[in-house]
């Protein structure tokens, strides 16, 4: 039965073929042909066509392939980054380097940056973004927009369990917004890169990174969802910091907020490189290059969502007014001891000499305390 079937095909100049066992081929139906020249029939003229009736060949498999593949599914997340701006490019970048799946919104078109960055959709719509249940939404925004933007979320299209978190340079702001708006059922991590773009373009390591576990459901999923997000920083050699959203505020203060007001004075007072620069006053040059690139608007949130601001500044004029009356002081003794000479040390002397006379008195005459004491 084989031979007639395989032969049918082949010229009558070419001899049929011995017939193999039965069993030496199993039952697959023809897939395709192939044209074929025979060596043996130069005269016949057109191709030759021999039915393949099976394919034996080894299928490629890459198990180490598939092993990381399930292995980056696994430790992955969803994360909507709401904000896309130089510090939302910034973090969008390590997200998509630890594997992580992004979507992106963004009150401006980005969608070219997005797709070419970061090979991942932008989003206008607020609606289909929440539709698609982010794990985690990451609210990277001006302070001075966060709330408005809060308010414009579509929670009812999220999964009741999404990770809110947010990046803003105070902490007890967001996270009350968080928990006046947020549904109950949604987690809460307040978190701060004490880091920009800027500062941390060369490396990240030792870079401190602040975080406060807000409002974390208790189920297994819940936590390790958090610890998913915060292994991004870790792995980027962040010195990680867990503290309170009340404490990060203290402390951001008198330093965050310090450093952008000094760099700001001293830009506005116009430093300028010059050939005989000292350590101290490059110091100061990169202190205004790091400041003079963020906005005025972070400037102004950093003193009118911190509650210890203000205080700080207070505290730097009463500073600078202090150095200001040593100074003057000072001058002013040089400028009398210039005019005045050795009349008014003369005057003085006899000044300290009256004070330290005795004080005790004996029938209105003065008397030696020495012998008053002996006596």
């Amino acid at each position: 039965m084989f031979s007639t079937a395989f032969s049918t095909n082949l010229p009558k100049t070419i001899p049929s073929l011995p017939q193999p066992p039965l069993h030496s081929f199993p039952p697959i139906v023809p897939s395709f042909s192939l044209p074929l020249s025979s060596p043996k029939s130069r005269h016949h003229q057109g191709p030759l066509r021999h039915v393949i009736r099976a394919i034996d060949a080894a299928q490629p498999f890459d198990y180490e392939s598939q092993l990381h593949t399930q292995y980056v599914k696994s430790t992955s997340l969803k994360i909507a980054v709401i904000g896309f701006g130089n510090f939302g490019q910034f973090l969008a970048k390590a997200f998509a380097r630890h594997h992580h799946t992004l979507l992106v919104h963004s009150r401006s078109d980005h969608s070219p940056a997005v797709r070419q960055q970061l090979n991942a959709p932008f989003f206008a719509d607020l609606n289909d973004l929440c539709e698609l249940h982010p794990d985690v939404v990451l609210l990277s925004t001006s302070i001075l927009s966060t709330e408005s933007v809060l308010k414009s979320i579509p929670f009812q299209r999220l999964k009741r369990s999404t990770l809110f978190v947010d990046v803003l340079s105070v902490k007890e702001f967001p996270r009350n917004l968080f928990l006046k708006y947020l549904p109950q059922d949604f987690d809460v991590l307040c978190t701060h890169p004490m880091f920009g773009p800027e500062s941390a373009k060369s490396s990240w390591e030792n870079l401190p990174f602040m975080y406060d576990k807000v409002r974390i459901g208790n189920d297994e999923e819940r936590i390790k969802r958090v610890d998913k997000f915060l292994d991004v920083f870790a792995k980027e050699g962040c010195r990680m910091v867990e503290m309170s959203c009340f404490d990060h505020d203290k402390y951001a203060a008198g330093s965050q907020f310090v450093t952008h007001t000094m760099g700001r004075v001293l830009e506005r007072f116009g430093v300028e490189s010059s050939p005989i620069n000292t350590k101290g006053y490059e110091t100061l040059l990169d202190l205004v290059d790091n400041t003079k690139g963020d906005s005025f608007d972070l400037y102004y949130g950093l003193f009118m969502y911190n509650k210890n601001s203000l205080e700080q500044l207070q505290r730097l004029e009463m500073a600078f007014e202090s150095i200001k009356q040593q100074l003057f002081g000072q001058m002013f003794r040089v400028y009398r001891k210039e005019l005045f000479g050795s009349a008014e040390e003369e005057e003085e002397e006899e000044r300290v000499r009256l004070l330290s006379a005795p004080k005790e008195t004996q029938n209105g005459a003065p008397v030696d305390s020495e012998r008053l004491e002996g006596s």
